[in-house]
């Protein structure tokens, strides 16, 4: 059982190498890396900046274990030549309605499949909540027709747990297609209040203690299963202003859990 623990780096728009040190500093791993606007990799740069991103962090005994990004050429070349595994994204339910936009991506990914094989990256589909692909068994019958090694599953347990489904089962669910887990907790917290016609709930993001999300539940059956991989820390949380100091006290309680001897 061997696992690394990377991070999302969504929160900070730092420049690479002061985010690479502060990485560092925090006791990851590697890194999961946005391919996106406003950040130092983007879209337009990504065949060139990518692939310097991955040296900045090598250097400092970091990987890129991922990134989030777009789904092209350019990237997935970026990435081969930076040798970073997986692009994960995560995918919506349509006005067509669930069915056909499962059809519909299942076409657009056996579009990708030739892209995928001819650079050795994988595409991870990670479930989220709302109008989405939402749980473990909306990514089986989304992956089924795909061979792992081109279309995997990215199985979040906090969007998991907003949606109802045990971390046991879902995680049974995507084992075939898992290619990495991500560990982020929230719980639904209204925000109308009792004088209100309709009753609002939005998910407020916390630690791995305080959400639905049962990490020991959680971290018990991928021991159990002998889960060897990356584990991603999405560093997602409602008080923003403290995501450093919640990041870390996340990172010590996942290894505390994944560490232990079931």
């Amino acid at each position: 059982m061997q696992i690394s623990f990377s991070v999302f780096t969504k929160p900070w728009h730092a420049p690479l190498e002061e985010l690479a040190d502060h990485v560092k500093s925090l006791g990851f791993d590697g890194v999961e890396l946005p391919v996106r606007p406003s950040y130092p990799v983007t879209p337009e740069n990504v065949e060139v900046e990518l692939p310097k991103a991955a040296e900045v962090f090598r250097q400092r005994g970091l990987t890129i274990a991922s990134v989030a990004g777009p789904t092209d050429e350019a990237t997935f070349a970026a990435c081969a030549q930076a040798g970073i595994p997986i692009v994960r994204i995560c995918v919506a339910v349509g006005d067509e309605g669930y069915l056909a936009s499962e059809a519909a991506l299942q076409h657009e990914f056996e579009g990708l499949v030739p892209l995928l094989d001819r650079y050795g990256v994988t595409l991870g589909v990670q479930n989220h909540s709302g109008r989405s692909v939402c749980n473990a068994q909306g990514l089986r019958m989304l992956l089924k027709p795909f061979e792992r090694k081109h279309v995997a599953a990215v199985w979040d347990a906090a969007h998991n747990a907003l949606n109802g489904e045990e971390p046991e089962l879902a995680l049974d669910l995507v084992w075939d297609h898992l290619c990495m887990v991500n560990l982020k907790s929230a719980y639904w917290r209204r925000t109308t209040g009792p004088e209100s016609d309709d009753v609002v709930w939005q998910p407020y993001w916390t630690t791995g203690r305080q959400g639905l999300a049962s990490w020991p539940r959680v971290a018990a059956e991928l021991r159990r299963r002998r889960y060897s991989g990356v584990v991603c820390l999405t560093a997602e949380y409602t008080d923003e202003f403290s995501v450093d100091r919640l990041i870390a006290e996340d990172l010590a309680y996942a290894k505390g859990l994944l560490s232990q001897v079931g």
